[in-house]
């Protein structure tokens, strides 16, 4: 079975910097997709950031230009450093892993808590 452990997250003035990280144990497809996304209090779960196995990034419109997303292959990491933080990025953050190319498995984390004091 695969799992995922989020660590990193914690408590951080506006301005200040997090760096969250996500370890993948299991059986891990070489083609996947790894992400982070955030679920704030009384609002949906959104997609913050994910990166394919090659390399390509996406990121969502509010967190362009401070957030980065990486990964290491061989560990099967993936991490996400959030600079200029807000308190808007205040959430509830949860790594995702699409395991596989055709017909991926979802995983998920616990989640991590992010918040960001005003």
């Amino acid at each position: 079975q695969v799992q995922l452990v989020e660590s990193g997250g914690g408590l951080v003035q506006a301005g200040g910097s997090l760096r969250l990280s996500c370890a993948a144990s299991g059986s891990i497809f070489s083609i996947n997709v790894m992400g982070w996304h955030r679920q704030a209090s009384g609002k949906q779960r959104e997609l913050v950031a994910r990166i394919t196995s090659g390399g390509s990034t996406n990121y969502a419109d509010s967190v362009k230009g401070r957030f980065t997303i990486s990964r290491d292959n061989g560990k099967n990491t993936v991490y996400l450093q959030m600079n200029s933080l807000l308190p808007e990025d205040t959430a509830v953050y949860y790594c995702h892993l699409a395991n596989g190319w055709r017909n991926p498995l979802d995983y998920w984390g616990q989640g991590t808590q992010v918040t960001v004091s005003s």
